[in-house]
């Protein structure tokens, strides 16, 4: 294993730093009996596309150390670029996934973490169900790629969450991860990573669930996965094209958005090959900018849904428009 994966899965396997989950209690009464109990934030987004919906779904957030993560820029930089956005260098990274709902399908791409990094992730099946949705009910699970926070949620101990889908990765990122002989040649920090890829894909293979594909190849009515490697070996990007319209699912092109749309050059410490990361980055930023079509990033802060306009060697992130009652097709 080449020394950039291995200090990205080093890197990973240390830097989840989890926070508890705070319901922040109203100073006001609505009643003169007693005070309302506080809720948690709103886990789902819905985004009509053409004829079909595009449905941001929270997995929850995890508070990460950017200090320890980021490289390839000035400390300096980096500082003031997270001061300008209102941020310290220590930041609650969201971590979505998204169902599209078309031709009567529901198709979920990624799959969230259930209990793989603690009590403030794990939260993609409540807000499946608070969106109005059951596991059951998805046909297939599209994968940007293999690492835990993408793979946690296909199964809850050995039970498969999601008993009818069918499971879709690159032949790459299933070929690399889902390898013994990968497996045992990797560092000890990595074995997790490897474990869990493993254990979470082979209920769904050893039921005949599981689908490897070449990219390029459409493997729904105007869905197209496209080769966006070196976050990891295989990560895959999905474009969903309807009626005139274009939305590209990211995966994990951009982690620490604060910094990485000003500085696209910045490494990210998850990459296994963080030049080639910072390559696809520019790469996907570029074209985005410059046809105007939709972003979903799992990384992004919920719902991770919007577009990007160029700003001379820079990039601006434009969050969706919030509406309240998208229209039902």
């Amino acid at each position: 294993m080449n020394h950039s994966i291995k200090s990205g899965l080093q890197l990973l396997a240390a830097s989840f730093i989890i926070l508890f989950l705070t319901l922040v209690t109203p100073t006001h009464s609505f009643s003169q009996t007693a005070a309302p109990t506080a809720l948690p934030q709103p886990g789902y987004y819905v985004l009509q596309l053409g004829d079909i919906q595009i449905i941001a779904l929270s997995d929850g957030t995890a508070a990460l150390d950017f200090t320890k993560l980021l490289s390839n820029i000035a400390p300096e930089k980096r500082d003031r670029l997270f001061k300008e956005n209102y941020l310290t260098s220590s930041v609650e990274n969201s971590v979505n996934a998204f169902l599209i709902k078309a031709d009567g399908k529901l198709i979920l791409v990624d799959a969230g973490t259930a209990d793989a990094f603690g009590p403030t992730l794990g939260k993609l099946a409540a807000s499946l169900n608070n969106a109005g949705y059951r596991p059951e009910q998805i046909d297939a699970v599209l994968l940007t790629h293999l690492h835990p926070d993408h793979v946690g949620g296909l199964t809850d101990g050995d039970k498969i969450v999601f008993p009818n889908a069918t499971i879709y990765v690159s032949k790459p990122e299933a070929a690399y991860w889902l390898s013994e002989d990968n497996k045992r040649k990797a560092p000890k920090s990595a074995q997790f990573y490897f474990e869990t890829a493993i254990q979470k894909i082979a209920p769904y293979q050893k039921a005949g669930k599981l689908v490897t594909f070449d990219y390029g190849t459409e493997l729904f009515p105007g869905i197209t996965p496209m080769a966006t490697p070196g976050h990891t070996p295989g990560h895959s990007s999905y474009i969903v094209e309807r009626k005139g319209q274009k939305l590209l699912f990211w995966g994990d092109l951009v982690h620490a958005a604060a910094v990485q749309f000003s500085d696209p050059g910045a490494y990210m410490g998850f990459d296994s090959d963080p030049k080639a990361g910072a390559e696809q980055r520019k790469k996907a930023y570029a074209d985005a900018a410059r046809n105007g079509y939709w972003i979903a990033a799992d990384h992004i802060s919920f719902p991770g849904i919007g577009h990007l306009r160029a700003d001379g060697s820079k990039y601006v992130w434009i969050p969706a428009n919030y509406s309240v009652y998208p229209p039902i097709k």
